[in-house]
């Protein structure tokens, strides 16, 4: 069977799917493995990354059971029909004839029938959160057939058995916990401990009690073979909207897919006996990054036995002693598999009477420690490029470095060790401290607290209490778990598999097993997902530094010379030295207002708003915090925007004011005081008198801070002659030329007065912050202004307030949104939150407008974002392609933006465009 194509413009389908045609036609059944030719340049969002690393391990001669993909495309005509086309099925039907020729069996035959398993597989890796079905084409005469074809009927009834759940529970929606109640109780009745103690005659009362459920039900098991595998496509394709899934997709912002392809593959069997086995690996360690095999399995298993966490699993490296072939060939496999994708793998396989099947392979899901390890270490050991490093680590896993962990000094403390009450198995890193908290419900109503999930094992359905919580534990599981998966790929702690302790979630208890201490909820203990230690309390955290491999990375990141530069947005001298630190090259905001709202200060600042005085307090105040910024950060630039709330931020309520303060403020009369409150009054005050509108109204404040900034800077001089600070004034707010040009005038007039006063050539740069959209469409008038006496440019850079665009460019205000952007996010109006990640179309195209007309008159112009957008990996990707020279954000932000600037560099190198490289360069190095 060769693939099977279809008209990508078929009604249905996402316009995205003609990107990914070829001559209007797209994939709709690929086969693969066994007679399959696996195809060229497999298309990850067509097939499915499960899709995809069949086709890759078919093409490098890895034996893979042979299957057919049903291609993402059909997902979305399922999604609108509910069914897919007759075509199709037809050539389902031929799909599984090849399957038939390829494996000597036959799907439905009574005497040597051909099984096959049904899975999910979107583009973007979703672990656990939709449907499998193994075992599809077993029933009442199919069994007794493979029980006669093997030789064995304890297998045959026990693959039965599957099948009667898994179609149960994913098909017909009865719930898993109803065939659980039978499992259990049948384990019970014959004294059996684990599955492998119930014999075929067991397994053959356990399909009828099995058959029972859907009796009580009102539903039937299917008899037929292809009744059978077209329900569980259609339950496949509809679980991608099913609401863990949908869930799932939210907490991790995946969009832009197409669907989940769904993967039809030939059953091969871990269940067959001691010979047989099923397990899933990681070439490295998924929690430290160590060059070493990670993984489980089981004998005489199948592979939701492992993953579910139903048994405990045997490490890896048992497998050699117990299948040595088997052992050999599976190392070959994958560190084939390593050097092909040049990443860290994650693979499932299954052992079938010692001969070895790989099941699938992807780049696994690691911590963020992991991640920045496994890219320095493939460098160094020669399988990919420094680049290639950089694509391979998210910027989620540099957030997760950030995050705290317990102190060296802590750890070998008596605190710490003599506190210790079970140790679990390492199932995600780092520390957490928090209260208990048993439910996943409860745990996602209390999300804005510290809450560590307690559950003998997660499901998908946990996953926004799991989101929600600080650390997760479970006393049932592996590494390989639904719990250690989801909590790696979210940098989560997580302690798994931890026998020491006892859950009773009905009563909210926790019980130490050797002990019998008892923890009840919100009880605080600590966890430890680095070396799976559970503590019984709370254990300070630190915060790590930038150092090592992670330093590396983040260096290499840096030598990706056309990138956007990172500068940072601090208000402060320790925030500036954190920046430093973390790799800032500069700032490129310092909220002014910020020094006003120290509690020693408001009363000065709140005595020059309401009647004028004092206002050379505020100068020696700004002029401290300057100093302490330029001396943190040295020769960078310091880029410093001018007063931007509304002054009555800065007043008392109403309801506050007394005779003490009427008196501290310069009042004799508290209701006079009261009066000028009431005149700070505006009905809108985000649209009032704020910004450039306070220097042109009250022009002293303008003088006092450019007097301010320029005596900090030659103060800093003064106290050490090679000294060079560098502040860049900024005017906000600002709507048209006439509003840029008074302030630049006043800032330039001020700050060369200074100059001469203190008898230095101090360097200054003056610009603009462009966040009112008629500023940016008339941001050429704005670039052009000059300078009456030298005819220079005043305006030397742009730097974006994309906070306050967006509000004024979309007419939603950011501290309201929150009532409905979820919704509009579960609708689709919004694929995002625009204030988290730029609305591209909206308020990026008017971005993209007002770059343009500024550098088309003034070339040189500086052009940056300063927004809370300058640390989103999505939007630094829209400026990288804008052409901004650098972006702006928060400290602990600084380390992800550098490393997603690059990223944003290396893929629109990859595509061809290299024509900013020349341009950003020289405008940086202008810049600073």
């Amino acid at each position: 069977m060769t693939t099977v194509m279809m008209d990508a413009n078929r009604p249905g389908l996402d316009p995205m799917v003609m990107e990914c045609a070829k001559d209007g036609i797209i994939e709709a059944v690929v086969p693969f493995g066994g007679s399959a030719v696996p195809i060229q340049n497999p298309n990850r969002h067509i097939l499915g990354g499960k899709g995809l690393g069949l086709q890759e391990m078919g093409s490098i001669g890895i034996a893979v059971p042979p299957g057919f993909t049903l291609t993402t495309p059909l997902c979305q005509i399922y999604q609108q029909t509910n069914d897919l086309p007759p075509e199709m099925w037809e050539e389902v039907k031929k799909a599984i004839a090849r399957l038939e020729n390829d494996m000597g069996k036959i799907f439905g035959d009574a005497t040597n029938p051909l099984l096959l398993s049904c899975r999910s597989g979107a583009a973007k890796s979703m672990p656990g959160m939709m449907d499998t079905v193994l075992n599809i084409g077993l029933n009442d005469e199919t069994v007794k057939g493979l029980a006669l074809a093997t030789g064995n009927p304890r297998f045959a009834y026990d693959s039965f058995r599957r099948l009667l759940d898994m179609f149960g529970d994913v098909v017909l929606g009865i719930p898993h916990e109803d065939f659980e109640e039978k499992h259990a109780a049948l384990k019970k009745k014959y004294g059996a401990q684990t599955d492998l103690e119930l014999n075929a005659d067991h397994l053959m009362e356990l399909c009828q009690a099995y058959y029972k459920v859907y009796e009580d039900k009102g539903l039937k098991f299917p008899q037929d073979p292809f009744e059978q595998i077209q329900k569980c496509v259609r339950a496949v394709f509809g679980s991608w909207n099913s609401s863990r899934a949908i869930k799932y997709r939210k907490l991790n912002n995946i969009t832009s897919l197409l669907g989940t392809a769904t993967n039809v593959q030939t059953m091969v069997f871990g269940n067959l006996g001691e010979s047989s086995g099923t397990g899933v690996a990681f070439s490295r360690d998924p929690g430290t990054g160590e060059a070493k095999l990670k993984g489980e399995y089981l004998i005489n298993a199948q592979g939701e036995d492992v993953v579910a966490g139903i048994r405990t699993p045997e490490p890896i490296s048992t497998m050699e002693r117990n299948l040595p072939e088997a052992y050999k060939e599976f190392i070959k496999n994958v560190n084939a598999l390593e050097r092909h994708f040049k990443d860290m793998q994650d693979v499932e396989f299954t052992v079938q009477e010692g001969k070895l099947w790989m099941l699938q392979c992807r780049s696994g899901k690691r911590t963020g420690h992991a991640a920045i390890k496994i890219a320095v270490d493939l460098v160094k050991e020669g399988i990919c490029s420094r680049e290639e490093a950089l694509l391979n680590v998210e910027p989620d896993h540099v957030k997760q470095v950030l995050h705290p962990t317990f102190p060296q000094k802590v750890l070998d403390s008596p605190q710490y060790k003599n506190n210790i009450i079970a140790i679990g198995l390492q199932g995600g890193p780092g520390a957490a401290v928090g209260k208990l908290c048993f439910h996943t419900e409860e745990a996602e109503e209390r999300s804005s607290e510290d809450l560590i999930l307690v559950r003998e094992n997660t499901s998908p359905e946990d996953v926004g209490g799991m989101w929600a919580s600080k650390g997760i534990l479970t006393s049932r599981g592996g590494v390989t778990s639904h719990a250690a998966v989801v909590a790696r790929s979210w940098g989560k702690p997580c302690v798994c598999g931890c026998s020491d302790i006892e859950i009773d979630a009905q009563n909210n208890i926790m019980t130490i097993k050797s002990t019998g201490e008892v923890f009840k909820a919100n009880d605080v203990i600590s966890i430890n997902g680095s070396t799976g230690e559970v503590i019984r309390c709370a254990i300070p955290t630190e915060s790590p530094t930038v150092d090592g491999d992670f330093g590396m990375l983040l260096s290499w990141a840096d030598e990706i010379d056309d990138s956007c530069k990172v500068m940072t947005n601090a208000d402060s001298g320790p925030d500036s030295a954190k920046a430093v630190e973390l790799g800032a090259k500069g700032i490129g905001l310092t909220r002014t207002e910020h020094m006003f709202f120290d509690h020693a200060r408001l009363p000065h600042v709140r005595a020059w708003i309401l009647h004028g005085v004092g206002i050379e307090k505020l100068r020696e105040f700004q002029r401290s915090d300057f100093r302490d910024i330029f001396k943190a950060m040295g020769d960078n630039p310091v880029t410093v925007r001018l007063l931007d709330p509304p002054l009555h931020e800065f007043t008392p309520p109403l309801s506050s004011v007394s005779e003490s303060m009427a008196k501290e403020l310069g009042y004799d009369d508290v209701h006079q005081l009261k009066i000028d409150i009431e005149k700070m009054h505006e009905e809108n005050p985000m649209l009032g008198l704020r910004g450039c509108r306070l220097g042109i109204c009250r022009p002293e404040l303008t003088t006092m801070q450019v007097e301010a900034i320029m005596n900090a800077a030659a103060d800093i001089i003064d106290v050490d002659p090679s000294a060079n600070p560098f502040p860049r004034i900024m005017i906000p707010l600002v709507g048209n030329v006439r509003e840029f040009e008074h302030q630049a005038l006043l800032v330039k007039s001020t700050a060369e007065k200074v100059k001469k006063e203190r008898k230095k050539d101090l360097r200054y740069q003056i610009g603009t912050m462009i966040e009112v959209p008629s500023a940016a469409l008339q941001s050429e008038k704005i670039a052009a202004t000059t300078d009456p006496e030298t005819g220079d440019f005043l305006c030397k850079f742009f730097s974006f307030g994309t906070n306050d665009l967006t509000q004024m460019t979309l007419g939603i205000s950011r501290d309201d949104a929150g009532e409905f952007i979820p919704k509009y996010n579960e609708l689709g109006i919004f694929k995002k939150d625009p204030f988290k990640t730029i609305d591209a179309d909206g308020v990026g195209w008017l971005l993209r407008l007002s770059a343009a007309k500024g550098r088309s008159v003034n070339p040189s112009l500086s052009l940056s974002v300063c927004g809370e957008h300058g640390g989103d990996a999505a939007s630094i990707e829209f400026f990288d392609d804008v052409g901004l020279d650098y972006v702006s954000c928060s400290p602990f932000r600084v380390p992800v933006a550098r490393l997603a600037s690059a990223q944003a560099a290396l893929k629109r190198k990859a595509s061809g465009r290299t024509e900013l490289k020349e341009h950003r360069v020289a405008n940086f190095k202008g810049t600073i």
